[in-house]
């Protein structure tokens, strides 16, 4: 299943993803759709991906082109440790202390009882200095030692970043080589790459912290594929890509996230409509995030997948929740409920 442009024959194309052949059969308007080009021109969206009922639904820019993930990563994770807890490798209920993972500022004893499910939820109560940290992220963090493992929901990059390590310790394999193996390789993604000079997976190292981000670059197309199996519950062309279960398992509400919606697996879910300014999200949505306006957003009740890209390695170049919230109002407007 790869992706192709909708309604625009002039546009950047990839020939085997079926697709609608017009508005109507994709259960849109006619005409509606131009609102969503309107927005998406007046801001810095670069690339812009509908899925509808498994078909390219609508697409604006060049689905092949490669973006920085920024923390769409973390999602990525979630969906590798699921293959973990399966076999038995990775243990949710593990400690810290007995998995032996500390850092460089030392951690407490408090803290090191931390389970890698805490950490999975961002509930770990360990805020020691992180790398790959937004702005956002830094002016959030809570003092240090101020809350214990599980009681309390902070979004920490500590957290992700020592399950990125957690992981490489526990299965010999990066995180990057986990995904193309068990993800990119099942669901065909034709784009990433982890050979040549310039892999799309590597790691950052920081003088802060033992623990490195694992950032990644993807099409919007490949991650469109990413989205699809997830709104799929983890299976792709009928056979199961991910353990049983473990896709719903990723995005239950395990945490309140304010006027975020709410938290799962490092993944973000709509609660009570709340998601994004500006719009109400259909029930049971939920989404992959990463910093400047990448969504990878994912709507079971109308059977969708949103995928929204920004070259935020332009510095200054982004679109911001509240830019998201007016794309996506236009884009549910136009959904024909007749």
């Amino acid at each position: 299943m790869n992706v192709e442009v909708a309604f625009k024959k002039d546009d950047p194309i990839d020939l085997e993803w079926e697709w609608h052949g017009s508005e109507g059969s994709a259960g849109f308007r006619p005409g509606a759709l131009e609102a969503v080009r309107a927005c998406a021109a007046s801001q810095a969206t670069d690339m812009l991906l509908v899925i509808r009922h498994g078909k390219v639904a609508f697409s604006l820019g060049d689905p092949a082109r490669k973006f920085l993930c920024h923390s769409i990563r973390k999602s990525f994770l979630a969906a590798l440790i699921g293959f973990e807890v399966e076999s038995g490798r990775i243990d949710l209920s593990a400690t810290l202390e007995s998995l032996g993972i500390d850092d460089r500022e030392g951690l407490s004893d408090i803290e090191r009882q931390a389970t890698v499910y805490d950490l999975l939820t961002a509930r770990s109560g360990i805020y020691h200095p992180a790398g790959y940290e937004t702005v956002w992220m830094r002016r959030i963090k809570e003092t240090r030692h101020s809350h214990a493992p599980g009681t309390f929901w902070c979004y920490n990059n500590w957290d992700f970043n020592a399950l990125g390590t957690i992981f490489t310790r526990l299965t010999g394999e990066t995180v990057h080589e986990a995904f193309a193996r068990r993800i990119a390789g099942p669901t065909g993604m034709e784009d990433f790459s982890l050979g040549g000079d310039k892999p799309d997976g590597w790691h950052e190292r920081f003088d802060i912290s033992d623990h490195p981000a694992y950032p990644f670059r993807m099409s919007s197309r490949d991650l469109a594929r990413f989205g699809q199996l997830f709104l799929q519950r983890g299976v792709w062309n009928g056979a199961p890509v991910l353990p049983v279960g473990w896709a719903h398992e990723c995005v239950m509400p395990y945490s309140h996230a304010g006027t975020r919606g709410a938290y799962g697996y490092m993944w973000w879910l709509e609660r009570d409509g709340v998601f994004l300014p500006g719009v109400v999200t259909p029930k049971g949505s939920y989404a992959a995030l990463g910093a400047g306006g990448h969504y990878c957003l994912v709507m079971p009740a109308l059977d969708m997948v949103v995928i929204h890209r920004v070259d935020t390695e332009i510095p200054g170049r982004e679109v911001k929740n509240f830019g998201m919230g007016r794309l996506l109002r236009h884009l549910l407007a136009a959904i024909d409920t007749s």
